[in-house]
């Protein structure tokens, strides 16, 4: 049985470790965190604590250290006890809440922002958008002979191409070619829109260049769309932290990060449960053992969930990383609701 004095010794323990990356010995908690208690008192919790298998201690050293255990019970704490509350307004929200266009854009941006804020690795899971509707088709003038074709769909994604056109096509000629495909198409599924394309002319003034174009870009988002795809930002922070100064962890480390698949696993089973955390062997990665990977889900529309993760060492500001991920989450889901 783990007391409340306990708990706030391990919890202790692990935000001084968070902070230095080195062992914590009794007389740092009481003197930094629970000033109320002897030093004498703290080292025999901490001693408990160890018999019970939530610390460990270096061999070198007379401090001790949290391992996957203590950081499981932590962590758990957090979420359960509901200390886990997005942020309604800071200077984090103000960083991710940056506006474009296009769906990717605004993941990536939000990924970049939270890796660089974070100084983790950040990973993102773009989830696969069964049956993406076209919601109108746009041509706007680039030269005398292209135009720039842009397609938004139900599901807020945008994507654009240069395609050919005859050159008598001014922009108001664009524009009533543009309003003609979103009535034949609007409404439309990209295997949909292939199929009218290559199958018959739609209407008699529209240029069959344009056509060709429209069928194109519908088959490369139909084929993106099929699949869950994963984003990964800040590789190289892990390099920031002491546990991996050594070059062949790094290299695993970096070796799984860039191979993703696995990492994409984990992700789709976590993008299903809100959010959560894998602390290190949890994770089933053999090579991020001495890692944490704690993730959000966001939805993406009516019927698609993504995940964003933050991945570092087990020592990690749990408490910190936990919000924040939840309010990226938040703001993904907001945003790409109304995108």
């Amino acid at each position: 049985m783990i007391t409340a004095r306990k708990k706030q010794v391990l919890e202790a323990i692990i935000k001084s470790y968070v902070q230095t990356a080195e062992p914590v010995g009794s007389r740092t908690i009481s003197r930094k965190y629970m000033p109320d208690f002897s030093s004498a008192t703290i080292r025999n919790e901490m001693s408990d604590l160890e018999e019970m298998g939530y610390l460990d201690k270096p061999h070198v050293s007379a401090g001790r250290v949290p391992n996957v255990h203590a950081y499981r019970l932590y962590v758990d704490h957090l979420i359960n006890d509901g200390l886990i509350n997005p942020i309604k307004e800071s200077d984090t929200q103000k960083a991710l809440t940056a506006r474009v266009q296009q769906l990717e854009d605004l993941v990536c941006t939000l990924a970049q922002s939270l890796s660089e804020m974070s100084r983790y690795t950040v990973a993102v899971m773009m989830p696969r958008q069964k049956d993406l509707r076209v919601k109108s088709l746009q041509l706007m003038p680039v030269s005398g002979a292209k135009a720039l074709l842009v397609v938004i769909t139900d599901a807020g994604t945008v994507r654009d191409a240069l395609v050919h056109v005859s050159e008598h096509l001014n922009p108001d000629a664009l524009y009533t070619l543009s309003r003609a495909m979103s009535e034949h198409l609007s409404g439309k599924t990209m295997r949909e829109v292939q199929n009218l394309l290559e199958g018959i002319a739609l209407h008699a003034s529209l240029d069959p260049r344009v056509l060709q174009g429209v069928a194109e870009l519908a088959k490369q988002m139909e084929k993106q769309a099929s699949t869950d795809r994963l984003m990964v930002f800040g590789a190289q922070n892990i390099l920031y932290h002491p546990e991996f100064s050594d070059v062949e962890k790094a290299r695993s480390f970096l070796s799984v990060v860039e191979e993703k698949q696995r990492l994409l696993n984990l992700l789709a089973r976590g993008g299903q449960r809100g959010i959560n955390a894998y602390i290190g062997h949890e994770n089933g990665i053999v090579e991020l053992k001495d890692c944490s990977i704690v993730t959000a889900s966001y939805d993406m529309g009516d019927k698609s969930r993504g995940s964003v993760a933050v991945i570092g060492p087990m020592r990690m500001p749990y408490q910190e990383v936990l919000t924040t991920l939840s309010t990226t989450a938040n703001i993904l889901s907001g945003m790409l609701k109304y995108s």
